[in-house]
């Protein structure tokens, strides 16, 4: 069979077969008509040649070659029910990336409609939360209502919360809460929630005060910028901390877990090189590796410098000494279990420092391209690190074992492309990815490859040939996943694009770790079950203004914009069906956070017993359904099973 050319690069000859000998032999007839059309130029006269039985292929290959393999490429779209004359051709801009004005019309992917059997065996498998409200889910036995109201309530105690708010996703499209001129790169809660902080590329830190109530602005008032900073907001700003000035952004910030001699610090990191959208360095002049650490609880906190680089003046290979340090960036930083210890990547390598003793303690050589993120695998102990890599690969590395060899114990092998963000459950088993091969995929350590099965396929590639996630629409790849693939699922449906995108696992409290989300470079939140079904997806296209209350009755949804933000960073509250999304504006600039909540039982208007009677009458409704159609099947076979009585008519009689 054919490849299909609408999802084909056309620079790529090897698949699709241009260097055929009608093929060539028809462009050279091209290229010598043009030729003598030149050298006729001074006749006056007007020469025309016939493009007839030459592809769109061919000639794309030919602009192609006119421009020296540099040109823009051309993609191909075409509906499968259409004929060849609608096809839609469009152009990758080099300059000026902008998101989708509408999604393919069909997708290359497999739409999950049905539950995963291997996503089902991890939600019953106990390590995602409690097995009960799952169970109870899936047979659509569970009344909240029923349980608040009944006579012999009890309080559900603190650590089975689960059981009631398992199953509140947050479904709204959002009220934005706050607005910024600049570009988000970080926005998460802290452990408990009390707080919201967010990095942008002005180099400033905002520490939002979710535990107070918002600030009310009516549709007629205008309201006023936050200081000086272009922030408008409805959250209460409690700290603003302005960081090193450099030339790109802040690309990571973390915070420390609650820990008095910590002080609740922040953690951020910089880099220098602005070839990448993310990337860039503290100081304009320098590509220092260093990580700032500063205070959550002061006004104008000191900043101290984490240096991950060798120190100046050692002695090199050359045999001299070298008077500047090390030059390479930290793109992702991330603050041990018990706060003293710090994981960096950057530019191939991957380190740890201790706090403690004021020292550099790992330093790994670890990837052959970029570490796009790193994390701890579980928050119990920080023996196992794990990282991400723009060589499409996640590495597996056992601080105990890396006296004797700095091989990692493991190699993540599925991705076909870049791998934009690692994500721990913090159990120190499961953890999740998101590629620039627009697939979101769930890993378990325990079934990684061995470093011997991962040095014979480190040198083959799988992806697309020139695809760049910063400008480039993804078409149909040749694999789907890596032939080595070893993740135990993967989700799809959300985009990655322009920048990169974060993933996370659902709150442990309140859900049990049993969902997972992502935003989109097409405007959208996707949430996930652990069985591979899309079970919400928030628009942020639709999102309200921010003289809307968030936590006010859903309302009708409003029109949505003609090109959607991006979705750079989500975060889902520790302890309330609430999810806070930080996207950037695609018109304007800028960034907008908006707030996402379960519009469910408290978000309806009436009373709860109303509410509780209406769902009673729908599920009677359908339960009474269910049982005329089991009537009527059964009619149905007793008169189709019966032997005709003398004189009964006939279905052909009957009609």
């Amino acid at each position: 069979m054919q490849p299909n050319p609408a999802h084909i690069d056309p620079s790529d000859d090897e698949e699709q077969g241009v260097n055929s000998p009608s093929g060539d032999s028809q462009m050279q007839d091209i290229l010598s008509d043009i030729f003598h059309m030149q050298t006729d130029g001074g006749s006056g006269g007007s020469r025309t040649f016939s493009l007839s039985g030459i592809s769109l292929h061919h000639l794309t290959r030919l602009l192609r070659a006119a421009s020296g393999g540099n040109g823009p490429r051309l993609y191909i779209e075409q509906d499968e029910d259409e004929d060849e004359d609608e096809d839609e051709v469009y152009e990758d801009d080099d300059e000026n990336w902008v998101p989708e004005s509408r999604p393919y019309r069909r997708p290359w992917y497999e739409e999950v409609k049905e539950p995963a059997k291997e996503g089902v065996e991890l939600l019953y498998s106990g390590d995602f939360g409690r097995i009960g409200p799952k169970s109870r889910s899936r047979r659509k036995a569970t009344n909240l209502a029923r349980q608040v109201l009944g006579r012999n309530y009890t309080a559900v105690p603190v650590t089975y919360r689960e059981e009631l708010t398992s199953d509140m996703v947050p479904n709204s499209n959002g009220t934005t809460v706050a607005e910024y001129a600049s570009n988000i790169y970080t926005g998460q809660f802290s452990t408990d929630s009390s707080f919201y902080y967010t990095c942008a590329q002005d180099f400033r830190l905002h520490i939002f005060d979710t535990s107070a109530p918002p600030q009310r602005i009516g549709p007629h008032r205008r309201y006023s910028s936050h200081g000086d900073d272009g922030m408008r907001t409805t959250m209460k700003v409690s700290r603003t901390i302005q960081g090193r000035a450099g030339r790109w952004t802040i690309t990571d910030a973390n915070l420390s877990p609650d820990n008095e001699s910590q002080d609740d610090l922040f953690l951020y990191c910089e880099d220098f090189k602005s070839s990448k959208a993310i990337i860039l360095s503290f100081f304009s002049f320098s590509q220092t590796p260093t990580v700032y650490m500063t205070s959550t609880r002061e006004d104008s906190p000191q900043q101290v410098p984490i240096p991950f680089a060798d120190p100046a003046h050692s002695r090199s290979r050359l045999g001299y000494d070298s008077y500047y340090s090390e030059s390479f960036g930290i793109y992702s930083c991330r603050f041990s279990a018990d706060g003293n210890e710090v994981i960096a990547g950057g530019n191939g390598k991957l380190f740890v420092y201790d706090l403690l003793a004021n020292k550099r303690t790992v330093k790994i050589s670890a990837h052959s391209d970029d570490i796009n993120s790193c994390c701890w695998a579980d928050t119990s102990s920080g023996n196992v690190l794990v990282s991400a890599s723009d060589d499409t690969f996640l590495k597996v590395w056992d601080r105990r074992s890396l006296g004797a060899s700095q091989k990692p114990s493991g190699v993540l092998v599925g991705h076909t492309e870049g791998i934009t963000y690692v994500s721990a459950k913090g159990d120190g088993r499961y953890v999740i990815s998101n590629g620039k091969d627009q697939a979101l995929r769930l890993w378990d350590l325990r079934k990684m490859r061995s470093s011997q099965e991962f040095e014979s396929i480190r040198e083959k590639h799988y992806g697309i040939r020139g695809f760049d996630y910063r400008y480039s629409r993804y078409s149909k790849p040749r694999v789907k996943a890596h032939p080595k693939d070893c993740s135990v699922m993967t989700y799809r449906g959300h985009t990655v694009y322009r920048t990169l995108i974060r993933c996370h696992f659902s709150p442990a409290a309140s859900t049990g770790a049993q969902y997972i989300y992502s935003g989109s470079a097409d405007g959208k939140v996707h949430i996930w079950s652990l069985d591979g079904r899309i079970v919400q997806v928030l628009d942020r296209s639709k999102t309200l203004p921010i003289t809307f209350d968030p936590s006010a009755p859903d309302v009708e949804p409003t029109r949505g914009s003609r090109q959607s933000p991006c979705v750079r960073d989500v975060s889902w509250h520790s302890q309330e069906p609430v999810l806070i999304s930080a996207a950037w504006s695609s018109a304007e600039g800028g960034s907008h956070i908006a707030r996402h909540e379960w519009k469910g039982l408290s978000k309806m208007s009436g009373r709860l017993e109303d509410w509780n009677q209406k769902q009673q009458q729908e599920e009677e409704e359908v339960v009474g359904a269910r049982r005329r159609s089991a009537r009527l099947r059964e009619m149905i076979q007793r008169s189709t099973a019966a032997p005709s009585m003398p004189g009964a008519l006939s279905d052909e009689e009957d009609a």
